[in-house]
C-alpha cells in the first residue's frame, strides 16, 4: 500500500489537527476520516475529522494528479484517507487552519449503496441511540465525551494533589449498601449470590482507616426501574472518603471539588461548550461560598413554593429543581431524616431524629451530583442501625470490625460522573453524557 510507503519517508511530519497551530507554512500529514465535502468546479473542499478537530483541505485540480483529485471528490462520508499538504492560516476555517493538499490516499471508502446512516437531517432518538456507535462521531455528542474527559481527568488531579490515595474497591459485592431492592443480582460460584457494586463506600471506609484520606473511582450499577433523564443503572461515581473528618469536612472538601471542575471545565473546553452552545454565563456564577441550609429549612422554602412535601419525606425531582430556583450556584442541605438515610449515616447527637448527611443540589433542574455524610463509629449504634434495616449482620462483620479495632469519626460523599457532566454540558438527559448508556430499556450496543 502507499500508505507503507508513506510512513518511511521523512519529509513530512505526521501531525493531528490540533496541532496545526505549531506548522503553519509547513508540509504535514493528516489521518482522518471525512466529515464533510465540498465541491466547487475544479476545486474541492474536503473537511476531515481526527479526534482532536476538525480541518478544512483545499484541494485543487490543476494541482493534483488526476487520480489522486477524482478520489477526493467521490469520497463519501466518514470513509478513512491520509492527506498531505501545507498548514496554512485561514481565520473563516474551522479551527482557524486550512491545509493545501499536495496528495492524498482514501485507505477506506464508504460504498455509495451502503451510506454512512447518520446524516446531517433529522434522526429520532431511538435511532440514534442504536447507532451510539457512530452517533459519538458527531460534534455534539464528541464534545460532551471531552468535556466528560476533562472532568474525570479533574477529579483525579484534585485528590491526587490534596493528599487521598487511590484504592480500587470491588465490584462483585456480598452485601448491600443501601439496602438489596436496587441490587443487581449476580450467579456466582457454586450457587452463591453476589451483586454488582452501588457504591464503594463501606470498603472504601477501611481503606480510609489504613490510608487516611482515599477515594475510589468506577462504575457503579443500581437496578431502580427508573425512565428520568437523570437516571442510569450503570454509571461512574467518584467516592472520596477520610478518617477523622465530621460533617463540616465533607461540605468543605465537596465545594471545593465542584469549584476545581467548574473552573477547570470553563478554563480548557471553551470551544466544546460553544459547540454544545452552553451558556457558560451560569457557570461562571458557580463560586464558593455555596448556598446552606438545613433539611428543615428546605422543607418550609418547599412548601412555601407550592410543593406538597411533609417533614420527614424525601425529595424528588420537582423538589430539587424549585429548591434551587432562585439561586445560581449548587445548593447544599443537611441533616435529613434519619429514616430516610442509609443505616450508616451518623445521627446527631443533639437531634437523633436526623442525620449528619448532606447533597449538593445543582442549579437549572440537574438535581443532586452529590451525596455524602459523616459515618456512625460507634460500634452499639451501628449495631442497632443493621437491625433496624434488617440487615444481616454476619455480611457486616468485618464492616463492625472498623468500629472495634481503632474507631474514629469519619465521612465522606459519592459524586456522580454523568450528572455533572449533563450539568456542565446543559444536556437535558444523561444517557449524552456516557459513551454507551445503560438504562430500563436499553443494553445495547
Amino acid at each position: 500500500m502507499r500508505f507503507t510507503a508513506w510512513q518511511h519517508e521523512k519529509d513530512v511530519t505526521t501531525i493531528s489537527i490540533s496541532e496545526a497551530s505549531q506548522h503553519e507554512n509547513q508540509p504535514v500529514e493528516l489521518h482522518g476520516w471525512l466529515y464533510n465535502l465540498r465541491k466547487s468546479g475544479k476545486i474541492v473542499f474536503p473537511i476531515l475529522r481526527d479526534g482532536t478537530g476538525l480541518m478544512q483541505c483545499v484541494a485543487v485540480k490543476a494541482n493534483l494528479p488526476e487520480q489522486v483529485f477524482e478520489s477526493l471528490k467521490g469520497a463519501t462520508q466518514e470513509s478513512s484517507l491520509i492527506v498531505r499538504g501545507t498548514v496554512r492560516k485561514e481565520p473563516r476555517a474551522p479551527g482557524g487552519y486550512e491545509l493545501d493538499v499536495t496528495d492524498a490516499q482514501i485507505v477506506q471508502r464508504v460504498p455509495e449503496e451502503h451510506p454512512y446512516p447518520i446524516t446531517p437531517k433529522d434522526h429520532g432518538v431511538d435511532f440514534l441511540m442504536d447507532h451510539r456507535h457512530l452517533w459519538l462521531r458527531s460534534r455534539r455528542q464528541h464534545a460532551a465525551i471531552r468535556v466528560r474527559h476533562e472532568i474525570i481527568r479533574g477529579i483525579r488531579d484534585y485528590f491526587d494533589s490534596h493528599g487521598f490515595t487511590l484504592v480500587d474497591t470491588p465490584i462483585f459485592t456480598p452485601a448491600a449498601c443501601e439496602g438489596t431492592t436496587t441490587l443487581f443480582e449476580v450467579d456466582y460460584f457454586d450457587d452463591e449470590k453476589v451483586y454488582l457494586t452501588q457504591s464503594g463506600q463501606l470498603y472504601n471506609e477501611a481503606n480510609a482507616m489504613a490510608f487516611g484520606k482515599v477515594y475510589c473511582f468506577g462504575p457503579t450499577f443500581r437496578a431502580e426501574k427508573s425512565k428520568t433523564r437523570r437516571h442510569l443503572t450503570e454509571f461512574w461515581m467518584v467516592e472520596p472518603e477520610m478518617a477523622w473528618a465530621d460533617l463540616e469536612e465533607v461540605k468543605r472538601v465537596a465545594e471545593e471539588l465542584v469549584v476545581s471542575l467548574v473552573q477547570r471545565v470553563l478554563e480548557n473546553r471553551k470551544e466544546e461548550l460553544k459547540t454544545l452552545e452552553r451558556d457558560t454565563s451560569k457557570l461562571e456564577k458557580v463560586a464558593s461560598p455555596f448556598p446552606r441550609m438545613s433539611y428543615d429549612e428546605a422543607v418550609k422554602i418547599l412548601q412555601s413554593k407550592g410543593s406538597e412535601i411533609q417533614w420527614g419525606g424525601d425529595f424528588g425531582n420537582t423538589d430539587e429543581t424549585l429548591l434551587t430556583q432562585d439561586f445560581d450556584r449548587p445548593v447544599i442541605v443537611d441533616r435529613f431524616p434519619t429514616e430516610i438515610k442509609a443505616f450508616y449515616f451518623q445521627t446527631d447527637p443533639q437531634r437523633p431524629e436526623v442525620a449528619l448527611g448532606v447533597d449538593f443540589i445543582a442549579p437549572e433542574g440537574y438535581g443532586e451530583i452529590i451525596g455524602g455524610g459523616q459515618r456512625i463509629h460507634d460500634l452499639a449504634l451501628l449495631e442497632t442501625r443493621l437491625q433496624e434495616h434488617n440487615l444481616p449482620r454476619e455480611a457486616f462483620e468485618w464492616y463492625l470490625d472498623l468500629r472495634r479495632f481503632g474507631s474514629v469519626p469519619h465521612g465522606g460523599f459519592g459524586m456522580g460522573v454523568e450528572r455533572f457532566v449533563a450539568w456542565m454540558c446543559g444536556l437535558e438527559h444523561v444517557r449524552e453524557t456516557i459513551p454507551y448508556p445503560r438504562m430500563l430499556y436499553r443494553t445495547r450496543p
